[in-house]
């Protein structure tokens, strides 16, 4: 009977397991996504989405937006970049942010192409001032190509052709994107030159001895060694463009021995010689800069964008221009104290000058792209593209259509553009490609010629001179 029990019992169990068995598999399954239930549970489990990652847009400007002091040389551009990196971040709130990290003006090339060549940390933008940087930077590989890019963007069509010849390479990339054109003028005290500045090399050596009889000198200008030779850019390349010269010989090779560069030197050295110019003009640290504010030197050749660095002044008449700002020249000129000018052509030349593009090269290895064509688009539209040329660039607007915006309705840019008209204005470096070594070897020999040296032979320390560089070439 046990037995029977026990068979009984297991048989019992058996059946219960079953059936519960059969029950379950009978149960509904899960309810899928488009069911109400399932919606329910995905809303009481779904967790936030994490909100979208802003960018840094890095850029290497010579402008420091952290810098306060009233005295610094680029308080212009520390102001710009001070008050439109937050206009900047909030136009693109919880896009873009504007990291800007400051660098010293003469070492900022070089920096970036070591940068760029050892695969290091580079910006997104880095602020050209000065275009023969690009020549080393095209040399090296260092710039983007923008070309396919920028011409499809609205502003493309409203460039000044010139603008976009000057950011062009051998191979008809874009390496920069133009922004303002700067090119070199004359700042002239009125009373000092009443009747205009001089048209040629003779009025201007007449004129100077007079002012030399009044204990004042006719003109300032770089004229020393300093920061790697860009005195050169300024008053000397002015001077021997005046005269018909030229650097080069078309096929990368300095050319530096000829009849017009040595007409030229003879006239630099003259003047320095009869003491037309004021010995401060060799210091160095832009001290030439103090005998133009203080009037004691009646003219100053150097860039349009030279105005924001000429404060505080001195009017022959006693006269104080003294906010300590850009607005001390802006406001002498508005006056009728200063005036715009041309220099003088010689031998029936034009009168010369240098020109550069100021803008902006996208490196390569740059990070953002995308927030680079956003920056560029943003800068490109009128307001934000006049603050810029105005305040950073320190030029003439390239976007034709920003110059008639009212901040170059002023006498400033409407007596450089008349000064423009009648000057014959070019790169100096020409079809050299190692443009910052060529300009601290000219520099070096035309400072021994007019100064160290004057008696030296001008055609064998010129012809030592080109030989020396295109050596290497």
């Amino acid at each position: 009977m046990k037995r029977i029990w026990l068979l009984l019992t297991l048989i019992l169990l058996l059946s219960f397991s079953l059936a519960a068995c059969a029950s379950g598999g009978s149960q509904a399954p899960p309810a899928t996504e488009n069911t109400p239930s399932a919606q329910t549970s995905s809303a009481e489990t779904k967790e936030e989405p994490s909100p979208t990652k802003v960018h840094d847009i890095v850029t290497w400007y010579q402008y420091d937006q952290n810098n306060t002091d009233p005295a610094s040389d680029e308080r212009v551009g520390n102001e710009y970049l001070r008050k439109t990196i937050p206009e900047f971040n909030k136009a693109f709130e919880g896009k873009w942010k504007w990291v800007n990290q400051p660098k010293a003006f003469d070492k900022m090339t070089t920096e970036l192409v070591a940068a760029v060549q050892a695969g290091g940390d580079v910006p997104d933008i880095f602020e050209m001032s000065n275009t023969q940087d690009l020549v080393d930077f095209y040399r090296h590989g260092v710039a983007q190509d923008m070309r396919e890019w920028a011409q499809t963007q609205s502003w493309w069509d409203d460039l000044d052709p010139a603008g976009v010849t000057a950011c062009t390479g051998p191979d008809g990339g874009l390496y920069c994107i133009p922004m303002a054109e700067r090119p070199q003028i004359v700042y002239v005290w009125k009373d000092r030159f009443p009747d205009g500045f001089p048209k040629t090399p003779e009025e201007f050596m007449k004129k100077a001895e007079d002012l030399k009889s009044q204990d004042l000198y006719a003109i300032t200008f770089f004229g020393s060694t300093d920061k790697g030779g860009e005195g050169l850019t300024r008053a000397i390349w002015t001077t021997i463009a005046s005269f018909g010269g030229k650097l080069d010989d078309s096929k990368g090779n300095m050319l530096l021995n000829t009849p017009e560069n040595v007409a030229a030197i003879k006239f630099i050295r003259e003047i320095v010689a009869k003491e037309y110019v004021p010995e401060i003009a060799f210091a160095g640290g832009f001290r030439e800069e103090d005998a133009f504010k203080d009037a004691s030197a009646g003219s100053f050749p150097t860039g349009l964008f030279g105005y924001r660095y000429l404060n505080p002044l001195t009017a022959p008449s006693g006269k104080k221009y003294d906010k300590g700002n850009a607005e001390d020249m802006l406001d002498a000129i508005a006056a009728g104290d200063i005036y715009v000018s041309s220099y003088f052509g010689a031998d029936g030349h034009k009168p010369g000058c240098g020109i550069d593009i100021a803008g902006f090269v996208i490196p390569v290895g740059a990070q953002n792209i995308d927030g680079v064509h956003d920056y560029i688009n943003w800068m490109m539209e009128t307001e934000q593209n006049a603050q810029w040329v105005q305040a950073a660039g320190g030029g003439f607007p390239v976007l034709k259509s920003t110059r008639s915006h009212e901040l170059f309705q002023v006498p400033l840019y409407k007596e450089a553009g008349d000064a423009l008209e009648v000057s014959e204005c070019r790169p100096w470096y020409g079809s050299l490609q190692r443009p910052n070594e060529a300009q601290e070897q000219i520099m070096d020999a035309i400072y021994k010629l007019i100064k160290e040296d004057p008696t030296a032979d001008i055609e064998k320390v010129l012809t030592k001179t080109q030989e020396e560089y295109n050596a290497n070439n």
